[in-house]
């Protein structure tokens, strides 16, 4: 029974052993320290190094805040498309409002003309 779960753990961990192995020697890019560096073309070497991996980061930083601002322009424009419909339903319903305040003052002074005024019938 041991034996079978020894050899399915030796099994299971074979892969993750070897590709340890293999990633171990990648490089991984980034900022390095090109003082420690002896030789003047090793340094030099560093150094464009450097900046490579500086110049690739600005672009992909300019392309991701280009593409975000991109996106915000396009909300902007819609946001103002749906604020001057916004205005006109507004402009559209105070005129209404207007008109009704009107009609009904109208009417009011109609019925002021029409109605004669009520006698006191008691004397």
């Amino acid at each position: 029974m041991f034996g079978r779960i020894a050899l399915a753990a030796s099994v299971a961990m074979a892969p993750c052993v070897l590709t340890s192995a293999t990633t171990r020697a990648q490089d991984v890019p980034g900022i390095e320290i090109c003082t420690v560096e002896k030789t003047m073309e090793r340094r030099t070497s560093c150094l464009q190094s450097n900046v490579d991996f500086l110049q690739k980061t600005i672009t992909k930083l300019g392309a991701d805040h280009q593409q975000k601002l991109d996106a915000a322009n396009r909300q902007i424009e819609g946001l103002n498309s749906t604020v001057a419909s916004l205005q006109k339903i507004v402009e559209e319903l105070q005129a209404a409002q207007k008109k009704a305040a009107e009609d009904q003052k109208a009417e009011d002074q109609k019925k002021k003309t029409e109605t004669p005024p009520v006698k006191d019938s008691a004397k």
